[in-house]
Protein backbone atom coordinates (compact mmCIF):
# COMPACT_ATOMS: atom_id res chain seq x y z
CA UNK A 1 0.00 0.00 0.00
CA UNK A 2 1.21 3.42 -0.66
CA UNK A 3 0.91 6.26 2.05
CA UNK A 4 -1.86 8.22 0.69
CA UNK A 5 -3.60 4.66 -0.16
CA UNK A 6 -5.88 3.37 2.89
CA UNK A 7 -6.34 -0.38 3.51
CA UNK A 8 -10.21 -0.77 3.46
CA UNK A 9 -13.04 1.30 1.87
CA UNK A 10 -16.94 1.01 2.54
CA UNK A 11 -19.94 0.23 -0.05
CA UNK A 12 -22.77 2.17 2.12
CA UNK A 13 -26.24 0.51 1.90
CA UNK A 14 -27.37 -2.36 4.62
CA UNK A 15 -25.25 -4.02 5.67
CA UNK A 16 -22.04 -1.59 4.77
CA UNK A 17 -19.31 -3.89 2.94
CA UNK A 18 -15.59 -3.48 3.95
CA UNK A 19 -13.34 -3.89 0.93
CA UNK A 20 -9.95 -4.48 1.03
CA UNK A 21 -7.67 -2.36 -1.42
CA UNK A 22 -4.16 -3.29 -2.08
CA UNK A 23 -1.97 -2.03 -5.21
CA UNK A 24 -0.33 -4.18 -7.69
CA UNK A 25 2.50 -2.98 -10.12
CA UNK A 26 1.10 -5.97 -12.53
CA UNK A 27 -2.52 -4.78 -12.64
CA UNK A 28 -2.86 -3.04 -15.81
CA UNK A 29 -6.78 -2.08 -14.66
CA UNK A 30 -9.01 -1.97 -11.83
CA UNK A 31 -10.40 -5.25 -10.43
CA UNK A 32 -12.66 -6.53 -7.54
CA UNK A 33 -13.03 -9.93 -6.65
CA UNK A 34 -15.13 -11.66 -4.07
CA UNK A 35 -13.62 -14.54 -1.91
CA UNK A 36 -16.44 -17.73 -2.18
CA UNK A 37 -14.25 -18.66 0.57
CA UNK A 38 -15.05 -15.98 3.26
CA UNK A 39 -16.93 -13.55 1.38
CA UNK A 40 -13.60 -10.93 1.41
CA UNK A 41 -13.98 -8.36 -1.08
CA UNK A 42 -11.02 -7.39 -2.72
CA UNK A 43 -10.38 -4.08 -5.06
CA UNK A 44 -6.95 -4.05 -7.01
CA UNK A 45 -5.84 -1.05 -8.14
CA UNK A 46 -2.40 -0.27 -10.53
CA UNK A 47 0.11 1.38 -8.40
CA UNK A 48 0.08 4.76 -9.87
CA UNK A 49 -3.99 4.98 -10.92
CA UNK A 50 -6.44 8.17 -8.90
CA UNK A 51 -7.83 6.39 -5.38
CA UNK A 52 -10.44 8.42 -6.31
CA UNK A 53 -11.20 7.03 -9.79
CA UNK A 54 -10.70 3.34 -7.93
CA UNK A 55 -13.56 4.59 -5.46
CA UNK A 56 -15.63 5.55 -8.34
CA UNK A 57 -15.29 2.29 -10.02
CA UNK A 58 -16.04 0.24 -7.06
CA UNK A 59 -19.50 2.23 -5.93
CA UNK A 60 -20.35 1.60 -9.88
CA UNK A 61 -19.95 -1.89 -9.01
CA UNK A 62 -21.66 -1.93 -5.64
CA UNK A 63 -25.00 -4.14 -7.03
CA UNK A 64 -22.67 -6.51 -8.59
CA UNK A 65 -20.35 -7.22 -4.96
CA UNK A 66 -23.81 -7.61 -3.01
CA UNK A 67 -24.95 -10.30 -6.23
CA UNK A 68 -21.91 -11.95 -5.73
CA UNK A 69 -21.89 -12.38 -1.67
CA UNK A 70 -26.04 -13.15 -1.45
CA UNK A 71 -24.77 -16.11 -3.76
CA UNK A 72 -22.50 -17.58 -1.61
CA UNK A 73 -23.88 -20.58 1.04
CA UNK A 74 -24.52 -19.47 4.30
CA UNK A 75 -21.89 -20.01 7.09
CA UNK A 76 -22.43 -22.89 9.55
CA UNK A 77 -21.64 -23.52 13.18
CA UNK A 78 -19.76 -26.21 14.40
CA UNK A 79 -22.07 -26.33 17.59
CA UNK A 80 -24.04 -29.02 19.96
CA UNK A 81 -27.42 -29.73 18.18
CA UNK A 82 -25.49 -29.00 14.80
CA UNK A 83 -24.10 -31.17 11.86
CA UNK A 84 -20.77 -31.63 10.93
CA UNK A 85 -19.32 -33.28 7.74
CA UNK A 86 -16.74 -35.63 9.06
CA UNK A 87 -15.15 -37.61 5.96
CA UNK A 88 -17.42 -36.84 3.95
CA UNK A 89 -20.68 -37.73 5.78
CA UNK A 90 -23.48 -35.07 7.74
CA UNK A 91 -22.77 -36.48 11.38
CA UNK A 92 -25.44 -34.80 14.27
CA UNK A 93 -23.09 -32.92 16.70
CA UNK A 94 -24.60 -34.55 20.19
CA UNK A 95 -23.61 -33.51 23.55
CA UNK A 96 -22.69 -36.73 26.22
CA UNK A 97 -22.79 -36.89 29.74
CA UNK A 98 -19.45 -38.92 31.18
CA UNK A 99 -16.89 -37.48 28.15
CA UNK A 100 -14.06 -36.23 28.14
CA UNK A 101 -13.16 -35.46 24.59
CA UNK A 102 -15.30 -35.76 21.01
CA UNK A 103 -15.33 -39.08 19.59
CA UNK A 104 -17.57 -40.58 16.62
CA UNK A 105 -20.00 -43.25 18.13
CA UNK A 106 -23.43 -44.71 16.39
CA UNK A 107 -23.47 -42.23 13.83
CA UNK A 108 -22.75 -39.17 15.28
CA UNK A 109 -20.10 -36.87 16.47
CA UNK A 110 -20.31 -37.07 20.27
CA UNK A 111 -19.04 -33.99 22.85
CA UNK A 112 -18.49 -33.36 26.29
CA UNK A 113 -22.17 -32.40 27.49
CA UNK A 114 -23.07 -28.27 28.05
CA UNK A 115 -19.24 -28.07 27.67
CA UNK A 116 -18.68 -23.92 26.94
CA UNK A 117 -15.58 -24.82 24.97
CA UNK A 118 -17.36 -27.44 22.46
CA UNK A 119 -16.61 -25.48 19.44
CA UNK A 120 -12.88 -25.55 20.31
CA UNK A 121 -12.98 -29.11 21.39
CA UNK A 122 -14.53 -30.01 17.93
CA UNK A 123 -11.80 -27.88 16.11
CA UNK A 124 -9.05 -29.70 18.01
CA UNK A 125 -10.56 -33.67 17.43
CA UNK A 126 -11.00 -32.87 13.62
CA UNK A 127 -7.53 -31.43 13.53
CA UNK A 128 -5.62 -34.60 15.30
CA UNK A 129 -8.06 -36.69 13.34
CA UNK A 130 -6.57 -34.65 9.97
CA UNK A 131 -3.26 -35.79 11.12
CA UNK A 132 -3.55 -39.29 11.61
CA UNK A 133 -5.19 -39.42 8.76
CA UNK A 134 -2.50 -37.34 6.56
CA UNK A 135 0.14 -39.01 8.30
CA UNK A 136 -0.72 -41.89 7.14
CA UNK A 137 -1.37 -41.47 3.82
CA UNK A 138 1.89 -39.88 3.05
CA UNK A 139 3.46 -42.63 4.88
CA UNK A 140 2.30 -44.95 2.47
CA UNK A 141 2.67 -42.61 -0.08
CA UNK A 142 6.08 -41.86 0.05
CA UNK A 143 7.19 -45.41 0.73
CA UNK A 144 5.66 -46.28 -2.55
CA UNK A 145 7.41 -43.82 -4.24
CA UNK A 146 10.32 -44.32 -2.70
CA UNK A 147 10.89 -40.49 -1.11
CA UNK A 148 11.21 -39.60 2.09
CA UNK A 149 9.38 -36.10 3.17
CA UNK A 150 10.55 -33.66 6.37
CA UNK A 151 7.51 -32.83 8.67
CA UNK A 152 4.17 -32.39 8.38
CA UNK A 153 2.03 -28.89 9.41
CA UNK A 154 -1.56 -28.46 9.52
CA UNK A 155 -3.06 -25.21 9.07
CA UNK A 156 -6.15 -23.55 7.77
CA UNK A 157 -5.15 -22.34 4.66
CA UNK A 158 -7.91 -20.51 1.83
CA UNK A 159 -6.08 -20.63 -1.03
CA UNK A 160 -4.74 -24.31 -1.52
CA UNK A 161 -5.62 -27.84 0.08
CA UNK A 162 -1.76 -28.64 0.31
CA UNK A 163 2.04 -27.87 -0.65
CA UNK A 164 5.37 -28.77 -0.26
CA UNK A 165 8.82 -27.58 0.25
CA UNK A 166 12.08 -27.48 -1.65
CA UNK A 167 13.38 -29.13 1.47
CA UNK A 168 10.72 -32.00 1.60
CA UNK A 169 8.10 -30.46 4.64
CA UNK A 170 4.30 -30.86 3.71
CA UNK A 171 1.84 -28.61 4.46
CA UNK A 172 -1.54 -29.33 4.79
CA UNK A 173 -5.28 -28.05 5.25
CA UNK A 174 -6.74 -29.59 8.20
CA UNK A 175 -9.98 -29.38 6.54
CA UNK A 176 -9.67 -31.70 4.84
CA UNK A 177 -10.60 -34.60 7.01
CA UNK A 178 -14.05 -32.86 6.48
CA UNK A 179 -13.84 -34.09 2.87
CA UNK A 180 -14.46 -38.00 1.63
CA UNK A 181 -11.50 -40.24 2.94
CA UNK A 182 -10.12 -40.69 -1.17
CA UNK A 183 -10.11 -37.41 -1.53
CA UNK A 184 -7.70 -36.46 1.62
CA UNK A 185 -5.70 -39.28 0.06
CA UNK A 186 -5.06 -37.74 -2.98
CA UNK A 187 -4.13 -34.63 -2.03
CA UNK A 188 -1.32 -36.40 0.25
CA UNK A 189 -0.77 -38.26 -3.21
CA UNK A 190 -0.14 -35.16 -4.88
CA UNK A 191 2.40 -33.27 -2.54
CA UNK A 192 4.09 -35.96 -2.12
CA UNK A 193 4.82 -36.33 -5.73
CA UNK A 194 6.04 -33.46 -5.64
CA UNK A 195 8.93 -34.76 -3.60
CA UNK A 196 10.27 -36.01 -7.24
CA UNK A 197 9.23 -33.51 -9.35
CA UNK A 198 8.52 -30.03 -8.21
CA UNK A 199 5.94 -28.82 -10.64
CA UNK A 200 3.04 -29.48 -12.73
CA UNK A 201 4.09 -31.08 -15.66
CA UNK A 202 2.70 -34.15 -17.47
CA UNK A 203 5.94 -36.04 -15.31
CA UNK A 204 4.25 -35.38 -12.45
CA UNK A 205 0.78 -36.23 -12.57
CA UNK A 206 2.27 -38.90 -13.74
CA UNK A 207 3.86 -39.77 -10.34
CA UNK A 208 0.64 -38.94 -8.98
CA UNK A 209 -0.95 -41.42 -11.20
CA UNK A 210 0.90 -44.19 -9.68
CA UNK A 211 -0.25 -44.11 -6.26
CA UNK A 212 -3.52 -42.48 -7.19
CA UNK A 213 -5.24 -43.41 -10.37
CA UNK A 214 -8.33 -42.01 -10.08
CA UNK A 215 -6.37 -38.61 -9.50
CA UNK A 216 -8.93 -36.28 -11.64
CA UNK A 217 -12.38 -37.93 -9.81
CA UNK A 218 -10.77 -36.75 -6.56
CA UNK A 219 -9.54 -33.23 -7.91
CA UNK A 220 -12.84 -32.40 -9.05
CA UNK A 221 -14.48 -32.87 -6.02
CA UNK A 222 -12.44 -30.53 -4.72
CA UNK A 223 -13.08 -28.15 -7.18
CA UNK A 224 -17.18 -28.79 -6.82
CA UNK A 225 -17.33 -28.54 -2.70
CA UNK A 226 -13.88 -27.54 -1.27
CA UNK A 227 -15.42 -24.11 -0.50
CA UNK A 228 -18.30 -26.12 1.33
CA UNK A 229 -15.72 -27.30 3.71
CA UNK A 230 -14.41 -23.28 4.40
CA UNK A 231 -18.35 -22.35 4.98
CA UNK A 232 -17.99 -24.53 9.04
CA UNK A 233 -16.92 -21.91 11.68
CA UNK A 234 -15.57 -22.70 14.66
CA UNK A 235 -16.25 -19.72 17.61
Amino acid sequence: MTRETPSVAVLPGDPRVEVQLRRSGRARRYSLRVSQLDGRVTLTLPTQAPLREGLDFLNERAEWVRGHLEQRPEAQSAVLGGELLFEGVLLPVRGASGLRAPRIEGGALLVPDNDARASARIQAFLKQAARDRLVAACDRHAAALGRRYGRITLRDTRSRWGSCTAQGDLMFSWRLIMAPPVVLDYVAAHEVAHLIEMNHSAAFWAQVARVCPDYARHRGWLRENGRQLHQVRFE
